[in-house]
């Protein structure tokens, strides 16, 4: 199969039962895609698949076959960190940061997709596990990020 993950195209063998949360993390070295319950509940392992938020825990890897995945490695490059992740760090709103890369890429789906910000605080942070901040600094950092959100659409 062929995938392309942050703009760099990938041709990979794999089972047909591989999920897609292994093929980044173990087969390629995704780490930034973190794996918690393995039952689409945590949210930790949340990448983009042609710009929709899906839980890589849920997904077979033959199902992308053809099609490109951005992973929270995709954020930041020579230029600094994303507007998000920049947020998130004046914001406080990571301690242990296990999270954080399913919450980032949860909040920029539902960017994409044209959603108003109530629905991403209510939606994306209902689906999403935190142990260690109580959301407060989260929401405080998607409502700072979610302007340049919108424009960068």
């Amino acid at each position: 199969m062929s995938v392309t993950i942050n703009g760099t195209r990938h041709v990979v063998e794999v089972e047909v039962r591989t999920l897609l949360s292994d093929l980044l993390r173990q087969e390629l070295g995704y780490t930034g895609t973190h794996v918690g319950c393995e039952h689409g509940v945590c949210g930790a392992c949340t990448v983009l698949v042609d710009g929709q938020a899906v839980r890589s825990c849920l997904m077979l890897a033959p199902q992308v076959d053809g099609r490109e995945i951005l992973t929270v490695e995709s954020l930041s490059g020579p230029s600094g960190l994303h507007p998000l992740q920049d947020s998130f760090r004046r914001h406080h709103g990571l301690q242990c940061g296990f999270c954080t890369p399913g919450i980032l890429m949860g909040v920029l789906g539902e960017a994409n997709a044209g959603r108003d910000l109530q629905t991403v605080l209510d939606s994306v942070l209902s689906g999403h596990l935190c142990r260690c901040t109580g959301y407060v600094n989260i929401r405080a950092a998607i409502r700072d990020a979610w302007p340049t959100l919108k424009e960068r659409r």
